[in-house]
């Protein structure tokens, strides 16, 4: 810890400004709040370096580029004092597995239903940044520090357990006592010697809900994730064909996938009343149609999906995917608009559409 700052700073101010910037975090939307150490994580670290030698990484080179900054807040940015690890809650008021098997809709993960949280927690956690540089700066605090929303190389995950917000479940997300595993999580780097709250204790007990959900099994043990066989990998990060071992298991999953997350049995207590506006789903993509969706060109891709992390992957990827689904469905009335893509420009596009062809009825 680099406390030197701190010492020259009244401790009651400091702890009259943290607990002020809970109530200030909250006013902004944030559900959990917590503070913890800057300092590296022996254990972390080691954990993220088993992880990326054994491959599970899939594809996503940049988990592994910037390795050396990514195992803990110093490593990245060695004035670091303290974390502010935030939450913003996504909790939805449907079942998240209610279309499963659905011969005509496909299914979208909850938290890709609303607006893309990229934008909304980025805009929150810069409003509370500035809040604190002048409230540092009335106070005689000096306040120096960086935000993340999930675009730089941060582990949130381990980072709100040393912050107290949750612990990070067999699933290797978050689950939260409150919000079940349904928040949204940013941080905050800042050189204020804030306290550190209580690390959150593994809540996850002999519960094996989420390893058995797993259509691909994609756990290789409790709390370890081969991404290569996680389904929201697949739909989302692989940009070409999936493997065919893979692409029944697929089922009506689109963009993303929710099953680890909806079993688990802490989301009994989560509310969807504190789920931020922001998140609330917008009626085409909490049963979108599968007729509508594949005849999707690049324009009208982009227009339907503006402003949802959805965007992010592209027409063709999504058309693929969409394929995929059309291929489990089943459904003989979807073959004319699956046959209209056997000639698309995009090769992985094709190649969904002649497997799907061959499974429909």
């Amino acid at each position: 810890m680099n406390s030197s700052k701190g010492n020259m700073v009244n401790a009651g101010a400091i702890m009259s400004l943290q607990q002020d910037l809970r109530a200030e975090a909250a006013r902004l939307g944030f559900v959990a709040v917590g503070f913890a150490p800057a300092t590296d994580d022996p254990e972390v670290v080691r954990r993220l370096h088993e992880w990326l030698a054994a491959g599970y990484h899939g594809t996503m080179g940049w988990m592994a580029d910037r390795a050396d900054v990514r195992q803990g807040p110093q490593s990245m940015w060695p004035a670091a004092d303290s974390v502010i690890a935030l939450g913003m809650s996504y909790c939805p008021d449907v079942d998240p597995l209610a279309l499963e098997g659905d011969a005509e809709k496909a299914r979208i993960s909850v938290y890709a239903q609303g607006r893309d949280y990229h934008d909304v927690l980025k805009k929150a956690a810069k409003a509370l940044a500035r809040w604190l540089t002048a409230e540092g700066e009335k106070r005689g605090i000096p306040v120096e520090l960086k935000l993340f929303v999930d675009t730089a190389p941060v582990m949130e995950k381990p980072l709100a357990q040393a912050a107290g917000l949750g612990w990070q479940g067999k699933h290797t997300c978050l689950v939260s006592r409150t919000h079940g595993s349904w928040l949204f999580l940013g941080a905050i780097y800042t050189t204020v010697p804030f306290a550190p709250d209580r690390p959150h204790q593994d809540r996850c007990g002999s519960c094996n809900a989420c390893q058995v959900a797993c259509p691909t099994n994609a756990f290789p043990a409790p709390y370890q994730i081969d991404a290569r066989r996680c389904i929201s990998y697949l739909n989302i990060e692989h940009k070409g064909p999936v493997a065919e071992e893979f692409r029944a298991a697929l089922g009506n999953r689109i963009y993303g996938c929710d099953d680890c997350l909806a079993v688990c049995p802490w989301n009994k207590f989560a509310d969807a009343g504190a789920r931020n506006l922001a998140f609330v789903a917008r009626e085409d993509l909490i049963e979108p149609k599968l007729d509508e969706l594949l005849v999707l060109d690049d324009a009208a891709f982009r227009a339907k999906f503006s402003g949802s992390p959805i965007k992010r992957i592209g027409r063709n990827r999504f058309v693929r995917n969409c394929l995929y689904a059309a291929g489990n469905s089943g459904n003989a009335a979807l073959r004319p608009l699956v046959a209209a893509l056997l000639d698309d420009p995009d090769e992985v596009v094709a190649d969904a559409a002649r497997w799907a062809l061959n499974r429909l009825p």
